[in-house]
C-alpha cells in the first residue's frame, strides 16, 4: 500500500468551515465529515496524541486522498454533509435507519382542490403537509377536516366552463351532506377556497386562528338572526375545540420550534424530534442511528437535526436541545431549557426516545440473546471501571451461628448468568469463634490456591459480601497468592448498597435502577441463599447430634449413625418405628420415640 503524505495534504487545507472527504487506495469514498475549521479537524485525525478507537484507527490507515469543499457558514457545512452522506453512503459514516416512506397530506392544485393523503410527492404545484411519522395522527387530522369542512372527493375537472355547461350532476356525497355540490355551482369557488385556507391553518398548527374566525361568524350570524347558519358553525366550533384540547400540549405562545433529544449506547443512538406550532405538536418521529466510529452525542444530534429539518421542511429559528451545541449561525438558536414549558417539551421528547430505545433493544435482544449479555457486561465494565469484560464473576458470603458452625459459600456467574455447577461450599477449618474477617480470608485463600494449582482461569471480578473489613481480609489472601493485581475485587455493604474498592475510603454509589447494581445484588443474594442453606443443614446436624448424644442410651456413635442414614433432622423426627429399627436396637428405638413424643 503506497505511503500517504498526510502532512502535505493537511497543509493545503484552509482554516475555513466546510466538508471534508476521505478516499481509499481504490478511489472509493470512505468517510464524509464537517468542520467549522477544516484544517484543524482533518489534522486531528493524524495527531498521535488524539485518543481514537479501533475503527477510527482503521479508517485513518486507509486514507489515501483528502478532498474538501469550503462553504460560507457552519450551517451550510451541516446541510452539505447531510446531503452528501445520503447520496454516497460511505462505509465509515453512521447509518440512519429510517427507510420508511411516510405519508403526506396533499391539497391538490386544481379548481375546488381535493384534500387527501399520499406517499408520493409530485412537483405539480400542489401543497404538501408532513410527512407524518404517525399515520394515526394523520388520519385524525383528515377525519377532523372531513367532519368540519364538506369537500369534494371526486376527480372531475371542475373548470368554470364545465360547470356552466352543466356537464356534471351531484352524487350521493352531496345527498348525504359530505359535499356542497360545487359541480353544479351549489357552492361558490370563493366559499370553497375560504374553507381550504382554514384547512391550511389547521395543518400548520394555527387552529386558534380558525376557532377565532368561526366564533366571529357565529356571532355575526346570530346578530343577523340567521340562527340556522350560526348552528352549523357552532357544530364546527365544537369539533375544532375538541381537537384543540387533545392536540395542545404546551402554552400556545410557543409558536414555531423544533425539539430534539438523544439516547445512545456503544452501538446505537436514537433521536426523537418534535415539531411544535402554536402550542401543538404537529410532527413527531424517532430514528435509529447505527454507529460506525466513536461518534459523540453532539455529532449524532447535529446530523439528525439536519435530517429532520430537511424532511419536515422546518423553518423554525429555535431548536430545543438537551445539551449545548456550538454552531455559529445567527439565524438559528439552540436552547437548553431549565424550567417552564420548553423544559416540559424536552422531557416529553426524552421520554419518547428512551421508550423507543428500550423497545428496539428488547427486539434485538430477543432475536439475539448474546446482544443482551454483551450490553450488560459492557455496562458493568464501564460502571465499575474494569480493564476487561467481567465474563466470569465470583461472589463470597459467610455464615455462622453465634460463632459456631462457620461456613463460607461462593457463587459463580458466567456471562452475567448463574453457573450453578461451579458453586462451592467451604467448611471453615482454621477459625474458632465469631471471626468473619478470618473466615473470609481462609475461604478466599483456599479457593484461589486451588484454582492456581489446577491452572484454572481466574475470574475478572471478585465480589465480597461485606464492607471494608471483609474486603481487606480478601485482599490479604490474594496478596499471599501473588494475584492481587490480576483480578478486580470489590466489596458491597448491605445497608446502603455501597461498593468499596481496596485502598479507597470513599464508596462508589450506582444508580439504584442500573443493571450493573442489579447483577451485583443478584450475585450477593444468590451467595447468601446458597451459603445459608448449607449453614442451616450443618447447624441442624450439629445441634441435633449434640442433643441426641445427651439422650441416655444413644451416645455420639449412634447419633452419627442416625445422621448418616437419615441425612436430615426432619427425616429422623418423622421416621417410623420400623425405619428406626433399621439403625437402632429395640431399646434405643423406644428411647428415641419416647424422647421425641415429649
Amino acid at each position: 500500500m503506497s505511503a500517504f503524505d498526510h502532512k502535505k495534504a493537511v497543509a493545503d487545507i484552509p482554516h475555513k468551515p466546510g466538508v471534508y472527504q476521505f478516499w481509499d487506495i481504490d478511489g472509493t469514498l470512505i468517510y464524509i465529515g464537517k468542520a467549522k475549521d477544516l484544517r484543524n479537524r482533518v489534522g486531528s485525525y493524524f495527531n498521535k496524541d488524539t485518543q481514537m478507537n479501533g475503527k477510527t484507527r482503521v479508517l485513518v490507515s486507509r486514507i489515501r486522498k483528502i478532498s474538501f469543499t469550503i462553504v460560507d457558514t457552519e450551517i451550510d457545512a451541516w446541510l452539505l454533509e447531510n446531503s452528501l452522506i445520503k447520496k454516497h453512503q460511505p462505509r465509515y459514516n453512521i447509518m440512519l435507519k429510517d427507510d420508511k416512506t411516510y405519508p403526506w397530506i396533499i391539497i391538490k392544485k386544481e379548481p375546488f382542490p381535493r384534500v387527501f393523503w399520499t406517499r408520493k410527492m409530485v412537483k405539480d404545484g400542489s401543497t404538501y403537509f408532513g410527512p407524518y411519522a404517525s399515520v394515526g395522527m394523520m388520519h385524525t387530522i383528515l377525519d377532523l377536516i372531513k367532519e368540519t369542512y364538506p369537500l369534494r372527493t371526486c376527480n372531475l375537472p371542475l373548470t368554470p366552463k364545465n360547470i356552466d355547461d352543466g356537464k356534471f350532476k351531484v352524487c350521493l356525497e352531496y345527498q348525504i351532506g359530505n359535499c356542497k355540490g360545487p359541480c353544479q355551482a351549489y357552492q361558490t369557488l370563493q366559499n370553497y377556497e375560504d374553507n381550504i385556507e382554514e384547512i391550511k391553518d389547521i395543518l400548520n398548527g394555527k387552529i386558534g386562528n380558525v376557532i377565532r374566525n368561526v366564533k366571529q361568524i357565529i356571532k355575526t350570524a346570530s346578530e343577523e338572526l340567521n340562527f340556522e347558519y350560526a348552528h352549523q358553525y357552532q357544530k364546527k366550533l365544537l369539533v375544532l375545540e375538541k381537537y384543540q384540547s387533545k392536540s395542545t400540549v404546551v402554552n400556545s405562545a410557543i409558536t414555531n420550534i423544533d425539539v430534539v433529544s438523544i439516547a445512545s449506547d456503544e452501538r446505537y443512538a436514537f433521536v426523537n424530534y418534535l415539531k411544535v406550532m402554536n402550542g401543538s405538536i404537529i410532527q413527531t418521529q424517532t430514528i435509529e442511528i447505527k454507529k460506525r466510529l466513536d461518534e459523540t452525542d453532539e455529532e449524532l444530534l447535529t446530523i439528525a437535526i439536519t435530517e429532520f429539518r430537511t424532511k419536515f421542511h422546518s423553518t423554525s429559528k429555535e431548536i430545543i436541545v438537551p445539551f449545548e451545541i456550538v454552531l455559529l449561525d445567527t439565524n438559528l438558536k439552540f436552547t437548553v431549557p431549565k424550567l417552564g414549558e420548553k423544559k416540559k417539551l424536552l422531557e416529553l421528547s426524552q421520554k419518547n426516545v428512551l421508550f423507543f430505545k428500550k423497545e428496539k433493544l428488547n427486539q434485538y435482544e430477543k432475536l439475539n440473546p448474546d446482544l443482551r449479555t454483551d450490553r450488560i457486561l459492557t455496562q458493568m465494565q464501564k460502571d465499575l471501571r474494569l480493564t476487561q469484560l467481567p465474563k466470569h464473576i465470583e461472589c463470597f458470603d459467610n455464615s455462622n451461628f453465634q460463632g459456631d458452625y462457620p461456613v463460607s459459600a461462593i457463587v459463580v456467574f458466567k456471562d452475567a448468568k448463574p453457573s450453578k455447577k461451579d458453586y462451592r461450599h467451604f467448611n471453615v477449618k482454621t477459625v474458632e469463634g465469631p471471626n468473619d474477617f478470618a473466615t473470609m480470608e481462609e475461604a478466599v485463600y483456599r479457593r484461589y490456591k486451588r484454582m492456581l494449582e489446577e491452572e484454572d482461569t481466574l475470574p475478572q471480578l471478585i465480589i465480597i459480601d461485606g464492607g471494608k473489613g471483609q474486603l481487606s481480609s480478601a485482599m490479604t489472601s490474594l496478596k499471599k497468592l501473588g494475584i492481587e493485581k490480576r483480578v478486580t475485587v470489590i466489596g458491597i455493604a448491605k445497608r446502603l448498597e455501597e461498593l468499596y474498592y481496596p485502598g479507597d475510603s470513599y464508596p462508589l454509589y450506582l444508580d439504584k435502577k442500573s443493571e450493573t447494581l442489579k447483577v451485583i445484588q443478584q450475585l450477593r443474594d444468590e451467595a447468601h441463599r446458597f451459603g445459608i442453606t448449607f449453614h442451616r443443614k450443618k447447624r441442624d446436624q450439629g445441634t441435633l447430634k449434640t442433643e441426641l448424644a445427651q439422650i441416655p442410651g444413644i451416645g455420639k456413635t449412634t447419633a452419627d449413625k442416625l445422621l448418616i442414614h437419615f441425612k436430615s433432622v426432619k427425616k429422623i423426627k418423622e421416621a417410623t418405628e420400623a425405619e428406626l429399627a433399621a439403625v437402632l436396637n429395640k431399646k434405643q428405638v423406644q428411647t428415641l420415640l419416647d424422647y421425641f413424643s415429649k
